[in-house]
């Protein structure tokens, strides 16, 4: 229940702070070809920042020195690895990643991996730190 509530709470934000014209996640395209890894900002403060990530492959083992991260699946399978533990992810899946704390992803489907990623506090680049 409390993850609904911090789902609903970082939507509504999105959808209201900056009067940004976002009606539903899933109608998000990307605009644009890519090869693996696609990072649209779609809402930043000093508070916190928020994407809309797509991934067709993977993204390689990393972590944040100063950020911890929230993601949500709107579309799309694969593998988490958060820290060593892998878990099955999917549409309406939620996670909290503590900042220093590594983590990847290998999509499983065919369709690409399509995530709202909430960096809390406002990321400005240079925090991804990345694991061999």
């Amino acid at each position: 229940m409390k993850a609904l509530l911090t789902i609903a709470l970082i939507f509504c934000s999105c959808l209201f702070a900056n009067a940004q014209d976002i009606h539903q996640l899933k109608n998000i395209k990307p605009h644009e070809a890519y090869d693996n890894i696609l990072v649209k900002k779609l809402y930043s403060d000093p508070e916190s920042t928020t994407f809309i990530i797509w991934v067709k492959d993977f993204v390689k083992p990393h972590y944040h020195e100063h950020h911890t991260e929230q993601l949500f699946v709107i579309s799309g399978k694969g593998e988490m690895d958060i820290d060593g533990k892998i878990s099955r992810i999917k549409k309406g899946d939620f996670f909290i990643i503590p900042k220093g704390v590594p983590h990847s992803v290998k999509v499983v489907g065919r369709k690409p991996l399509k995530v709202l990623s909430v960096q809390a506090p406002e990321f400005l680049g240079k925090d991804r730190v990345f694991v061999e």
